[in-house]
């Protein structure tokens, strides 16, 4: 008996998955914002068009003030923190923007999104003691590829606080060595242009001559077969294996950047050099490093009612 094999006809796509198609190329050519922050607008789309229009796209244009609130209560309603509570709020934000430039809904109903209290004044930053740095730094073995490698990475985090993906997407040609500067691709696409101290340049340069030319054009690869570019995953690794080497817990990269913005604090940079450094698109972002700096804060802090002098 001869089998036949069924052919499978794809028709035209559901009005919800065009309309994320759509809303998708909005946020990746429009907004160049990353593939993973593009899944999470996403799926932030898809759960309030099924909750709030059932599905269809076709009637968001009837959708009201009142509609957002509840989608906003209903996710605090589950349980989760504010913090999370306010990452959807951004997420349902940017949807709601794009319904208003695309002229599906004729109100800015962006506006009209409520924001769970969060004080953010209520924690300090991780940071990271100050011997932490010299002390990975120092358990790299330089008398190997390896360790020069890790150690020119670890030099980048800990003196100019880059992200673990800004690290791993540094390409040579963001390095402009007669200008000491270094080009860093942040969040959203947008390029940034920071000084190169003299010690990470001499870490970067001892590195990329003792690895030779590659085909790659990234700074930093693999050292050992199967070849290729060093991942964010990988830079992690890296300082995860510098802190196994040292005794102290696995700092990660982000805590690094505390530290950047920590120390310079401390030498009495002023908030928006720090946030130019970090690359904060908002002063307010900085402002929570003014919390960290106790002999600072002990000048301005008023007795309590009350206590004794």
């Amino acid at each position: 008996m001869t089998h036949l094999a069924s052919t499978v006809v794809s028709g035209p796509m559901e009005p919800l998955d065009q309309f994320l198609t759509n809303y998708r190329s909005y946020l990746e050519t429009e907004r160049g914002l990353a593939d993973l922050t593009v899944a999470g607008y996403l799926q932030t789309a898809r759960d309030f068009l099924l909750r709030r229009c059932a599905g269809d796209p076709s009637v968001v244009g009837d959708l009201s003030a009142a509609d957002i609130t509840r989608f906003v209560l209903d996710e605090a309603g589950r349980g989760l923190s504010p913090r999370t509570v306010n990452e959807s709020v951004v997420r349902l934000r940017s949807l709601l923007r794009y319904l208003y430039v695309k002229e599906f809904v004729t109100a800015p109903l962006a506006q009209a999104t409520p924001w769970m209290a969060n004080s953010r004044a209520g924690s300090l930053p991780r940071t990271l003691d100050p011997s932490v740095g010299p002390r990975l730094l120092t358990s790299c073995d330089r008398s190997t590829l390896v360790g020069v490698r890790d150690f020119a990475i670890i030099s980048v985090l800990t003196r100019l606080g880059l992200r673990g993906r800004e690290i791993a997407g540094l390409s040579c040609d963001d390095i402009k060595w007669r200008r000491a500067e270094v080009t860093v691709h942040g969040k959203g696409g947008v390029f940034d242009t920071l000084p190169l101290p003299a010690d990470v340049g001499e870490a970067l340069a001892d590195y990329l001559e003792r690895r030779g030319s590659l085909a790659s054009r990234q700074v930093f690869s693999k050292v050992r077969e199967p070849w290729g570019n060093l991942t964010t995953t990988a830079v992690r690794a890296v300082v995860r294996r510098a802190c196994e080497r040292t005794g102290v817990d696995d700092t990660g990269t982000h805590r690094f950047r505390h530290a950047v913005a920590t120390e310079l604090l401390r030498r009495g940079a002023p908030l928006p050099e720090i946030g130019q450094l970090l690359r904060h698109h908002h002063l307010q972002t900085t402002a929570v490093y003014a919390k960290v700096d106790m002999d600072a804060l002990a000048t301005v802090a008023q007795p309590w009612p009350g206590a004794r002098s």
